[in-house]
């Protein structure tokens, strides 16, 4: 971890500490770690990329950074499901340097908010995507990476951790490299700067790379006066929080669980609001199926509008698939 992040001793008691805040915290310190794994493999330019399936890909920098955020949630919630992106040997034996057991302080010294205090193990589900935006990492299109730790609280998306390993990298040799936004519903989101959206448009922002007859009408018929493609689910949450788009609309069964909870606990601490694009909410419960079948719809505001908006012959292609428990990593 960053010598230069505040983190808690962990000699320091946690007794009165509620689960969800330090789980939180623990997902801050890993994150950051994380970022670091993500950055060292990068400065290699051995990047070990596999191609998973059809414009799919993997790299080592997902692999490691998987390794890293599981291997240390795991030492310090045992009983807590994990549910990560990568497929990976349990085997594995992952070196200790990997590993991270601090929590941020800056995350604890805020107050829980009451309807979290006495969560237990199995009352929460962690979602980890070690590297979102892979395809543009490859491609040198950094600013789109994000590291995503999200936690669900009895299915629904609570809290989570977007760290962007390269925010501010186009801004010279001595800008600070990276930052870690994180949210709590009930308490808010934090680490970012909230600008208004430019009044009189409609910027939409939706996929770069996994775009479709129905991705491109579903845009359209949102009536955008302009289109930001760009990659990655936690880069497009980002860019609506941070005001500089007015939704994300993604018709497309392409996403997954571990994508869109940590996106959608943030946003919705910060006021705004991610379903499926028919404007059902999102379970993320432990036997949930992993793909999100009906697609995805964020917004700031005038939510069910953009509902409203979505064809008819589009809405017919994406109804719910039925639940099937997945395997925890």
């Amino acid at each position: 971890m960053d010598q230069t992040t505040d983190s808690l001793c962990k000699t320091q008691s946690l007794e009165n500490v509620p689960l969800i805040m330090q789980i939180l915290a623990a997902s801050f310190c890993v994150s950051e770690k994380a970022a670091n794994v993500i950055r060292n493999i990068m400065k290699t330019g051995n990047l070990g990329i596999v191609e998973k399936a059809k414009n799919d890909l993997q790299t080592e920098a997902d692999r490691a950074a998987q390794r890293c955020i599981v291997a240390s949630l795991h030492r310090q919630f045992p009983k807590v499901p994990i549910f990560g992106e990568e497929s990976l040997d349990p085997q594995d034996v992952i070196p200790e340097e990997l590993i991270e057991t601090e929590m941020s302080a800056d995350v604890l010294k805020h107050p829980c908010p009451t309807g979290f205090q006495n969560l237990k193990d199995d009352d929460i589900v962690i979602w980890v995507d070690p590297l979102d935006g892979t395809a543009e990492y490859t491609q040198g299109l950094l600013d789109h990476v994000t590291v995503l730790i999200g936690v669900a609280v009895n299915g629904v998306a609570t809290g989570g951790i977007i760290n962007q390993p390269y925010h501010n990298y186009q801004a010279g040799p001595d800008a600070k490299l990276g930052r870690c936004i994180w949210g709590l519903v009930g308490l808010g989101s934090f680490g970012f700067e909230r600008q208004k959206p430019p009044e009189g448009e409609n910027i939409i922002t939706t996929t770069r790379s996994h775009s479709n007859r129905a991705v491109t009408e579903a845009v359209e018929a949102c009536q955008p006066s302009s289109v930001l493609r760009v990659g990655g689910a936690g880069h497009k949450v980002l860019l609506l929080i941070e005001g500089k788009v007015h939704a994300y609309v993604f018709a497309s069964k392409g996403c997954k669980k571990w994508d869109t909870c940590s996106p959608e606990a943030i946003l919705h601490a910060a006021g705004g609001r991610l379903t499926d694009l028919l404007g059902m909410p999102i379970p993320y419960h432990s036997q949930v199926a992993f793909g999100n079948s009906s697609g995805v719809l964020a917004t700031v505001s005038n939510h069910d509008w953009y509902v409203s908006q979505i064809p008819q012959d589009i809405r017919e292609m994406f109804q719910p698939a039925p639940d099937t428990p997945p395997a925890k990593v």
